[in-house]
């Protein structure tokens, strides 16, 4: 066989891999409820992502980093309310939808009034927000998780930044192991607070998620009970 053919089977065969991948990722990516898509319908969609805006905010933007291989606009439903409540809420947008493609995507969005923001993500995109929290001090005013955790790369226990920690007690998805070890890397000031009958993919709105335990609440008291959880977080910062 010449140099040269080997060298085109190769290409072709690498072209296959890649593109079976890039769409297997994407088969599995969890796709918004047609509540949350209806509620996506008030954002502004740009490159970077889902943007709920406001005239006149009460407070820093909220930028927030979705789970691994959950579509933006299932977190629309909360994301609407908290911005109804006067926050412009930022929903990022990654490559194939995974945070850990683009840690640094929370730099792209152009925040509209102030340069104030809190940050945070649910699931794996709660780690990553953390990682750029660590890495972008200037103009953070807090760090939140929902069904998520920091790792030692994110750790935030040398700040005296405010933290809030919302997790569900039907979550059968967040490895709570991981969740209790990383305790050591947050600061003293860590608002810890618990949705009973919630679960894990009830932090956005996009079906039954592998490994989830059934939750006991509607979705939309969940969603309910998310926003008002972080409105009254962010009311500290007014």
């Amino acid at each position: 066989m010449k140099k040269w053919t080997k060298i085109i089977i190769g290409t072709l065969i690498a072209l296959f891999l890649v593109c079976g991948g890039w769409l297997y990722l994407r088969s599995q990516v969890y796709q918004a409820s047609r509540s949350a898509e209806v509620a996506s319908q008030s954002a502004v969609e740009t490159q970077s992502g889902l943007n709920f805006l406001i005239k006149h905010e009460k407070g820093p933007a909220v930028i927030f980093y979705p789970g691994a291989l959950v579509s933006p606009a299932s977190y629309s439903i909360w994301a609407r309310q908290v911005a109804a409540a006067g926050y412009s809420v930022h929903i990022v947008r990654f490559p194939l939808d995974l945070a850990v493609f683009a840690p640094n995507r929370a730099s792209q969005v152009q925040l509209k009034s102030s340069p104030d923001y809190v940050i945070g993500g649910h699931s794996l995109g709660g780690v990553m927000a953390s990682r750029y929290a660590r890495q972008h001090a200037q103009n953070l005013k807090g760090v939140f998780f929902l069904a998520s955790y920091l790792d030692q790369k994110g750790r935030l226990d040398q700040t005296s930044l405010p933290v809030l920690s919302v997790t569900a007690s039907r979550d059968g998805v967040l490895n709570q192991k991981s969740y209790r070890h990383a305790k050591q890397f947050l600061p003293a000031k860590t608002e810890f607070t618990q949705i009973k009958g919630g679960n894990h993919a009830g932090f956005g709105s996009y079906g039954r998620q592998k490994g989830d335990h059934t939750a006991t609440i509607s979705n939309q008291t969940q969603q309910k009970q998310i926003a008002q959880s972080l409105i009254h977080w962010l009311r500290q910062f007014n």
